[in-house]
């Protein structure tokens, strides 16, 4: 029998998060096969080189695509690192000859991925389309819809808005977000997974007590605020008093003026003990995201993860515009006294129950069978 290569780019440590379940089910069937691609943030020393991680939970990593300039952090290197996202991929897929490229969610080197896929004549899975998701994801998460063969959205409501942008109903399957797949099975319990976690730096924090997590990344539609809104929420956050773990932000536009501020930000501190993190594998984070009396921040893993764990979740700014989210999110605007305003309230709330808004934690398994089943032809037509 002929295995289907089934190709995976990774370019960021949210990226591996959310496939390591789905990765393990192809590696897992006999009828596939994995051909794992590495490149942008997820490479970089200073988002936290993931290769060691990848090939220690026992994946071969067959290409790197080496696109990413000047860590992204500007519109002009956003927009170059993009085109080379596209002749690195094309050029790694004429190696391994992908049966199926599976393309991830919303960021720029997703659409370049998948515009190297058409390029090539590689079928596309889309995972994650038919979300409204605000800013310039907006528009790249449909754009990738378009080009796909295979939609793998996380819930009902994401499939019947790809079916009415013209997408045929039989290639649409609701599998859930695979990064809940891990969650279910880490005991959450377990603060030591936090405390051993390589890559911290900063005070040490008692994870068994109470903290706040803060994930807030640039938003490249508004790259000439990115700065001002980080100090925003570090002005917040301060104000609270609580030990803080700072995840450090992605590789988009805006970052050169973000990474000034958390630089200011590290040597003043916030008069309680804070950590930063450049990145860290989901099953520590998922310990570290459910016991936090508050996630703060832009991070879709509010809107996903937390509502799937029940943590109250400050979301700031417009980064997730319109994205389903449950009842544990307070959306407020980029403002120091409105931020503070939401964490008081949440930290008085406490814990939510947990929604099942994203899935089960079986996305992985569904995935691959729908990867199995899906025909291999190149032409689409739109349905209307």
């Amino acid at each position: 029998m002929t295995r289907r290569r089934i190709a995976i780019a990774l370019t960021t440590r949210g990226n591996y998060a959310k496939m390591k379940s789905t990765m393990r089910a192809i590696a897992a069937d006999p009828a596939l096969e994995l051909a794992t691609l590495v490149g942008g943030g997820i490479v970089q020393s200073r988002f936290g080189d993931y290769r060691p991680i990848i090939e220690r939970d026992g994946f071969r990593i067959d290409a790197v695509i080496d696109f990413l300039v000047e860590d992204g952090a500007t519109l002009a290197a956003q927009t170059e690192s993009a085109g080379r996202a596209v002749t690195t991929t094309g050029a790694a897929f004429g190696r391994l000859a992908p049966d199926i490229a599976l393309v991830i969610a919303d960021r720029y080197e997703a659409v370049s991925i998948a515009l190297a896929a058409a390029c090539m004549n590689v079928p596309i899975a889309h995972l994650e389309g038919g979300e409204v998701s605000g800013s310039i994801d907006e528009r790249f998460r449909h754009a990738i819809t378009k080009l796909a063969h295979l939609h793998l959205p996380a819930n009902d409501e994401a499939a019947e808005r790809i079916e009415r942008m013209g997408e045929t109903r039989e290639r649409i399957v609701v599998v859930g977000t695979p990064s809940l797949d891990l969650l279910a099975a880490v005991d959450l319990r377990d603060a030591g997974l936090v405390a051993r976690a390589p890559g911290g730096s900063g005070d040490a924090i008692d994870w068994t007590g109470g903290y706040l997590v803060v994930s807030q990344h640039p938003v490249p539609t508004e790259s000439e605020s990115a700065a001002s809104q980080i100090d925003e929420t570090a002005a917040a956050v301060a104000r609270i008093g609580l030990p803080t773990a700072w995840m450090l932000p992605n590789m988009d536009a805006g970052g050169d003026g973000v990474a000034r501020v958390l630089d200011a930000l590290r040597a003043r501190g916030i008069g309680a003990p804070l950590r930063f993190y450049p990145s860290l594998p989901l099953e520590p984070y998922a310990v570290l995201l459910h016991g936090a009396r508050c996630l703060v921040g832009n991070s879709s893993s509010g809107i996903r993860e937390g509502a799937f764990l029940g943590v109250p979740v400050v979301n700031v700014g417009s980064r997730q515009h319109g994205r389903r989210r449950g009842r544990n999110v307070i959306d407020v605007a980029n403002a120091r006294d409105a931020i503070e305003a939401a964490i008081r309230q949440q930290l008085a709330h406490g814990r939510y129950a947990s929604d099942p808004l994203y899935g089960d934690g079986h996305a992985g398994t569904k995935i691959a069978a729908a990867l199995k089943a899906m025909p291999l032809g190149l032409e689409k037509t739109i349905a209307y």
